[in-house]
């Protein structure tokens, strides 16, 4: 497999980390590396993409970031090409972008139906349907393992939360592929809004035949559940709706097929996993850290703070980068090495503090279903062409990975 390049050593004032053809691209191991040592609270400057922002690179000081919602607030946006853009219309209404009371309220009504207890019908069916998809895939022997496998593994568990017809699954998967990132270059606006917004016109159909007629499911939940005495509004439902979605099928896909990428490319692990000299739960683990599906986590400084060495001013654009975090050398050992058996592995792929992201369990349970179908059923896996980077400044993975699967 072709490895991507390293940026040209250039000012880290030069470099444009809103650019989504840099991630794609580039091998940003590197840079992430230069920023933790020389400037590990960094200010981009205005540019191309828009205006200028703090660039937060260390474990420590992410975490610092992530947990203090009240010095550094989610309720204008939380991801970079939003708060560039002035901030986000769902903002004190969508629970990744609320604070405070409201996201706690908000939170507390979510939190049953995501409970491991509440979850248990749910991850045995994607058990069952994640063993199905696999031995299709070794079956037909040369696959794209990113559409044929891992783009139908969360969306059909999330699906089935959110009660989302069988019928209409492909319709959802192309929608959410194309709502925050593109496969074939830098995503088009036009593009990106017209996938949003037939998200929250598909929620908002969905919402309105629930409050007709009911199920056992998260959208019938938020209609009828009330949040500090008083019922949700149709557009915190439908936007909530828009949040599940997106954030419980794009990141778990991109870990899925990031997992098998590393996988191939390191035979020590496979056989380490084939053999149970690993356990599937630290495997998950290290699968989440090296892949690390969200690149960032946005934020704006409610008020003037020092971090780290830095002045920051109330107003500014603050990313916190899990993708650099997670590589920290001071809290990783060889952080740059894949390892199944890594402990303790304290990543932050799932963010930090108040907005810890509520799937958590659901993915995790995704991602064991998967390694223990390609532990069960494949005897080995090799690369049939050239995988393709997704291009986005805040996912990051695979959108196409095309395999040959060897039956066990």
């Amino acid at each position: 497999m072709k490895t991507r390049p390293v940026p040209d050593p250039v000012g880290l004032d030069e470099v444009d980390l809103a650019d989504p053809l840099l991630h794609a691209r580039h091998d940003l191991g590197p840079l992430w590396r230069r920023l933790r040592a020389e400037a590990p609270v960094h200010w981009q400057p205005e540019g191309a993409h828009g205006p200028g922002f703090w660039v937060v690179s260390g474990y420590a000081d992410v975490a610092a970031v992530l947990g203090d919602s009240e010095t550094f607030t989610s309720e204008r946006g939380n991801v970079l090409d939003t708060l560039l853009a002035g901030g986000d219309s769902a903002a004190g209404k969508m629970l990744a972008v609320t604070d405070g009371r409201p996201h706690q309220a908000l939170r507390s009504a979510l939190l049953k139906p995501f409970s491991p207890r509440s979850l248990e019908v749910v991850v045995e069916s994607v058990r069952r349907g994640t063993r199905r998809l696999v031995a299709e895939a070794v079956e037909r022997g040369t696959v794209d393992f990113a559409a044929d496998v891992a783009a139908h593994i969360p969306l059909a568990a999330i699906c089935d939360l959110l009660g989302v017809p069988a019928a209409d699954r492909g319709h959802i998967i192309s929608l959410t592929s194309s709502a925050l990132s593109s496969a074939d270059g830098v995503p088009d606006e036009e593009a990106t809004w017209s996938s949003r917004n037939g998200l929250l016109l598909y929620f908002s159909e969905l919402a309105a035949d629930r409050r007709r007629k009911p199920y056992d499911d998260v959208v019938s939940l938020l209609v009828s559940r009330e949040i500090d005495g008083r019922p949700l509004t149709h557009e915190e439902i439908v936007f909530n709706c828009y949040s599940i979605i997106m954030g419980g099928h794009e990141t778990t896909r991109f870990a899925m097929v990031g997992g098998l990428h590393a996988l191939m490319e390191r035979p020590d692990q496979w056989r380490a996993l084939k053999s149970g000299a690993v356990g599937t739960a630290s495997a998950v683990e290290e699968v989440l850290r090296w892949t690390t599906p969200a690149l960032h986590s946005g934020r704006t400084a409610a008020q003037d703070v020092l971090l780290g060495d830095r002045f920051v001013e109330e107003g500014d654009i603050v990313t916190a980068w899990m993708a650099s975090a997670n590589r920290d050398e001071r809290v990783f050992d060889r952080p740059d090495d894949f390892d199944l058996s890594r402990s303790p592995n304290k990543h932050l792929s799932f963010a930090y503090g108040p907005h810890f992201c509520l799937g958590a369990f659901l993915a995790r349970a995704e991602l064991s279903a998967l390694l223990e179908s390609l532990r069960d059923l494949v005897a080995g896996a090799e690369p049939a062409g050239e995988p393709a980077h997704v291009y986005s400044n805040f996912l990051s993975g695979l959108s196409a990975l095309p395999v040959a699967l060897r039956p066990e």
